[in-house]
């Protein structure tokens, strides 16, 4: 199974966890990135996730949070293909750079995307028709799949 993990998904981790939610969904990011690195499936990403996780301006978290990329190899450059297709998606209300997330998980064949973003999340499931991937909460895609806790 393919997982792309959005920069939200990847931030989780190091945001402030004294909100329950925050707390638990760094749990679920947290856990699914173990089950991962355990061989229950694969991380993949892209080029936007590297852009923006550059523009973190505390150093210290930049570098933690690209340590939760996957290889180079499973990270894919934007192309002329995923412009074209996020554009097409800003035209249903997705913001430019979650836009291009969706492109890029979709041109790699991703299972699923992964966000801690409310507003994606809704957005995707409005248009899912329209969409070649899953865009869910680590939270949702842990009730959806419980082997993943055990794996």
């Amino acid at each position: 199974m393919k997982v792309y993990l959005d920069v939200s998904c990847l931030n989780r981790p190091f945001d402030d966890q004294s909100q329950a939610r925050i707390r638990l969904e760094a749990e679920a990011v947290t856990l699914i990135l173990q089950q991962i690195d355990a061989g229950h499936g694969r991380q993949v990403s892209s080029q936007i996730a590297e852009i923006e996780i550059a523009a973190t301006t505390d150093s210290e978290r930049r570098r933690r949070v690209q340590a939760l990329l996957p290889l180079q190899s499973d990270r894919i450059r934007l192309s002329a293909r995923m412009f074209a297709r996020a554009a097409a998606l800003e035209q249903l209300g997705f913001k430019p750079a979650d836009a291009l997330h969706v492109a890029a998980a979709e041109s790699l064949s991703a299972d699923v995307l992964l966000t801690c973003d409310d507003r994606l999340c809704r957005l995707a499931v409005r248009h899912q028709a329209l969409l070649k991937v899953r865009v869910l909460s680590p939270l949702t895609w842990l009730k959806e799949n419980p082997d993943a806790q055990n794996a």
